[in-house]
């Protein structure tokens, strides 16, 4: 009877029995096609630096900027670093070294402690230089540098605006529409205050979910490598929508929508992760870091999302980028 009643429900349904997901299979390829061009076209749109050079010789204010990010995370962090291992750490292995056949006298060789007091020493001073020296200059790179950064937006916006290309041009406000009833007065301040802290704790929690997805087995790098690009595009742009006074609702809707190109814009200012230690990762990402926030601020997103509807025929799916960092916010 069993057997009966299974012949006749695959009888009844031989297309299902034979492909049993199709329409998820279809579905993945549809997105497929689409996330994959717009990526690219973030990507490319990232990489377009000419634009850096465009502001800067509009702005003297931007150029001292940008000269001064260089200076401080360039020539003094990374200069630092640089100058650590290739003279300082040398020097110490010539004075303090770490294998018997390079000591001086031959006697020392007889003795196992001086080889490890060696090595104590030889770390211990090498923490005092990170201890009195990087440590307290990352933290005052990162402060001055993050006050540097609103510093370059905002040139770089008033150039944008200067070059009469107001808030609805900028923003290509068909796609991302703010409501023609915003309030006024202390309502309008007390809710920009409002989404700013709740920018902040989003943001917050957004980056220890990233943090803890990359000690995943397996796929956790490639994940954290695709969080890490979709949280520093958003940071780029992020500028650009708080100086046209973008709702945060709004831009987390058009973040979400097309958080491939946003995954593209932000891969090449992830890159320095994977390939260096923190502190180089650092002192690179804090030069590069600016220069994007530029290329964001020149980068007409909306247009270049709708230009490239009819060449992936088809719309990107939504997904919830933020949605356990706003569940906890």
């Amino acid at each position: 009877m069993i057997a009966d009643q299974i012949n006749h429900a695959r009888e009844a349904n031989p297309n299902e029995r034979r492909f049993p997901f199709p329409s998820q299979m279809e579905s993945l390829a549809s997105q497929a096609r689409p996330a994959a061009v717009l990526w690219l076209a973030g990507f490319l749109q990232a990489a377009r630096l000419h634009r850096v050079v465009s502001f800067c010789a509009s702005s003297r204010a931007l150029s001292i900027r940008i000269a001064q990010c260089f200076l401080l995370n360039g020539l003094i962090f990374l200069g630092s670093l640089l100058t650590l291992k290739s003279v300082v750490i040398p020097t110490l292995l010539w004075i303090l070294p770490e294998q018997c056949n390079q000591m001086g006298g031959q006697h020392l060789c007889d003795h196992k402690a001086a080889i490890a007091i060696y090595s104590f020493l030889r770390s211990g001073l090498v923490e005092i230089f990170y201890v009195f020296w990087f440590y307290p200059l990352y933290v005052f790179s990162f402060i001055l540098s993050t006050l540097w950064y609103n510093d370059i937006a905002k040139h770089a916006l008033d150039v944008v605006k200067r070059k009469s290309l107001d808030s609805t041009r900028a923003l290509n406000a068909h796609n991302i529409t703010e409501p023609g009833d915003q309030p006024e007065g202390f309502d309008r301040v007390a809710l920009g205050i409002g989404e700013q802290v709740y920018s902040i704790l989003l943001l917050t929690i957004f980056f220890v979910e990233v943090s803890v997805i990359g000690y995943v087995p397996y796929f956790g790098k490639a994940m954290n490598f695709l969080l890490l690009s979709l949280m520093y595009a958003y940071y780029c742009f992020e500028y650009k929508w708080n100086f046209f006074a973008v709702s945060l609702n709004n831009r987390l809707e058009f973040f979400e929508s097309n958080w491939a190109f946003f995954a593209g814009f932000g891969a090449p200012c992830v890159l320095p992760i994977f390939f260096f230690s923190p502190l180089t990762s650092y002192g690179l990402m804090a030069i590069l870091y600016p220069l994007f926030v530029l290329t964001a601020a020149g980068t007409q997103a909306e247009q270049v999302i709708d230009e490239l509807k009819p060449t992936h025929e088809g719309k990107l799916q939504r997904i919830p980028v933020f949605f356990v960092a706003k569940r906890l916010t």
